[in-house]
């Protein structure tokens, strides 16, 4: 049974903690200065493969696949977050609830691949700053309270991704559209109109495609209308999984099983599929009666994405943005100030009343 890591490497000059710099790509001492490239050490030769889908869904993997990893679960958010041993108390950086952490572990499957973090802190941390100042009815407190540079969570985020091989055959119709004229009485006056009519007539094939890393969020701590939006992600920048890469970072821990994140990308394929037979079928309109999809060579990845994480607690309120660690893309929560907007509204009606009564003065 692999052990726990614990995501810590002592600086070779003076024992202190290495942590990675998102800037330079490298580990860096914080204490002393020094840094040292990743590609260095007995890591070295790493490669991103893929694992098979049948396998892992026949706990058939090697053991060597696995790990044995303690988590801290927010009692709040249900996030999975995962702590060194040496941790007793923390803050859940999902939604700034305190919790203390327990002792348990988890077997899980290794992550394959990590897509290294690119912008720090400060980069981050501006970004949101000029997204909340764009916001034009969000609370001035709130917008003070996140300038006052309170540290952010910079937090890998687990992912599923997914290969397959389809072929789908499909059954449907072709529909043309054609135009008949036929005469109309309006107004007491005879008239012509042209009318669409619909000519439809059987259809049917096989499309084919290859998946490549159809990606799925493999956790329910975040709300997926924003990691969403914080695409599109650079994979084909994916390292291979090195925890140097997490030296002074959190690592989430799944907690979307691997088949339901395979269920999730199966939705996805078959929207995809959809959309290759209406383009196959052709013509004006299309109507698909069967798809009957083969699918085979089923591969998946553990993956874990960088995002920068900020939880305030205002006045009673959790706010949550993230950021996405590769391009600086900011989502979050949409705050709201009740006054800016009773301002905003009155003004408005202000406006309004002001230019009727020039309508009416002027008539």
């Amino acid at each position: 049974m692999t052990e726990s890591q614990e995501h810590r490497f002592p600086c070779d000059q003076c024992g202190s903690d290495y942590r990675f710099d998102p800037g330079n790509g490298t580990l860096s001492c914080d204490h002393c200065g020094h840094s040292q490239p990743i590609a260095a050490g007995p890591w070295k030769g790493a490669t991103l493969s893929e694992l098979d889908f049948t396998a892992a869904s026949t706990d058939k993997l090697p053991e060597s696949e696995i790990e044995e990893i303690r988590v801290l679960s927010c009692p709040n958010c249900a996030a999975q977050i995962e702590f060194d041993p040496d941790t007793h108390a923390a803050e859940c950086p999902f939604c700034a609830t305190p919790v203390v952490t327990d002792t348990g572990t988890s077997r899980h499957i290794k992550p394959r691949g990590v897509l290294p973090f690119s912008v720090d802190e400060r980069t981050a941390h501006k970004a949101m700053a000029d997204w909340l100042g764009r916001l034009w009815f969000a609370p001035n407190g709130l917008k003070q309270y996140a300038r006052k540079g309170r540290r952010m969570q910079g937090i890998y985020v687990p992912y599923w991704t997914f290969d397959a091989d389809t072929k789908s055959d499909y059954r449907g119709e072709q529909g043309t559209v054609y135009y008949e004229t036929r005469t109309v009485t309006r107004d007491g006056k005879s008239v012509q109109e042209k009318v669409a009519k619909i000519r439809w007539r059987a259809a049917a094939g096989r499309v084919a495609r290859f998946f490549d890393d159809v990606l799925v969020l493999a956790s329910h701590s975040l709300p997926k209308r924003y990691t969403d939006a914080l695409e599109p992600w650079d994979l084909p920048a994916l390292e291979p999984y090195q925890p140097q890469y997490l030296a002074g970072f959190r690592a989430e821990a799944y907690t979307v099983e691997l088949a339901d994140g395979y269920a999730q990308a199966r939705q996805h394929m078959a929207r995809v599929i959809e959309r290759d037979v209406r383009f196959d079928i052709g013509g004006d309109r299309q109507r698909i009666h069967d798809i009957d999809t083969d699918v085979s060579n089923v591969t998946f990845k553990h993956i874990l994405l960088p995002v920068w994480l900020a939880a305030y607690k205002y006045r009673g309120e959790t706010y949550r943005f993230v950021i996405n660690g590769r391009t600086g893309r900011v989502q979050g929560e949409r705050p709201w100030s009740a006054l800016k907007i009773t301002i905003a509204v009155t003004l408005a009606l202000l406006v309004a009343a002001g230019v009727g009564y020039l309508i009416a003065t002027n008539q």
